[in-house]
């Protein structure tokens, strides 16, 4: 199990905003060794309660609140981290597991059995959280990501964009799973994760883009589109 605490900042910015934090950040910070010319591709699956607790905890701006999610980063992977997001005031805890391919298409399909075999406790409690709370699969979130580090305070930086998810199909592993778009096309979610605090000249950066801040969920962007859809 690796765990990390930190804080994190979102936004919401546009496509031309995007495009000149790229060129900011590039020469004073360490592009993420995955971003290529494009970056590359996220894609997460969510778990909730029947009743949409996390979903609801999120939407009701709960300080304390969490996510589970299932994430890889390519459908051919033969690998998936298990991962738990816990909001506390500032800071979020996030705990992460990884799981063998066949185990984690279990979990996809509801089955929480291959975590009782592990030895790690991180894995028995979720398996306990899961099971107790009758958590599902919910939705699948794709979308892609380039990053930047700054190793002082464990800086990282995220732009992401084509922000696309779907309610109907819980393969992660699936090439062909049929997605929605929920964010317009020349809109970005900005993350900024520090540990201690954000060091000067990066803030500087980070302030000419004049955005404020918000409380920004892929995963309740997902079901809210669906949601207006239903009404």
């Amino acid at each position: 199990m690796n765990e990390v605490l930190r804080q994190e900042k979102k936004y919401a910015i546009n496509a031309a905003d995007g495009a000149a934090l790229r060129q900011r950040l590039g020469p004073v910070m360490l592009g993420d060794a995955h971003n290529g010319a494009q970056g590359y591709v996220i894609r997460s699956l969510y778990f909730d309660t029947p009743d949409d607790q996390d979903f609801q905890d999120k939407v009701d701006g709960l300080e304390l609140r969490r996510k589970l999610r299932l994430r890889t980063y390519s459908p051919q992977s033969d690998f998936a981290m298990l991962e738990m997001k816990q909001k506390q005031g500032p800071y979020q805890r996030k705990r992460s597991l990884r799981l063998a391919r066949e185990d984690a298409q279990r979990l996809c399909r509801g089955d929480y059995r291959p975590l009782q075999k592990m030895a790690d406790p991180f894995a028995a409690e979720c398996y306990g959280l899961m099971h107790c709370r009758c958590y599902r699969p919910r939705a699948v979130v794709e979308y892609r990501r380039q990053a930047y580090i700054a190793r002082e305070n464990h800086i990282r930086i995220t732009l992401d964009s084509q922000i696309a998810a779907t309610e109907s199909r819980w393969d992660l592993f699936d090439a062909r799973l049929p997605l929605y778009p929920v964010l317009d096309p020349f809109q970005l979610v900005l993350e900024v994760k520090y540990n201690g605090f954000l060091l000067s000249y990066i803030k500087d950066l980070l302030d000419l883009v004049g955005r404020p801040e918000l409380s920004v969920s892929k995963y309740c962007l997902a079901r809210s589109v669906s949601r207006s859809l239903q009404s």
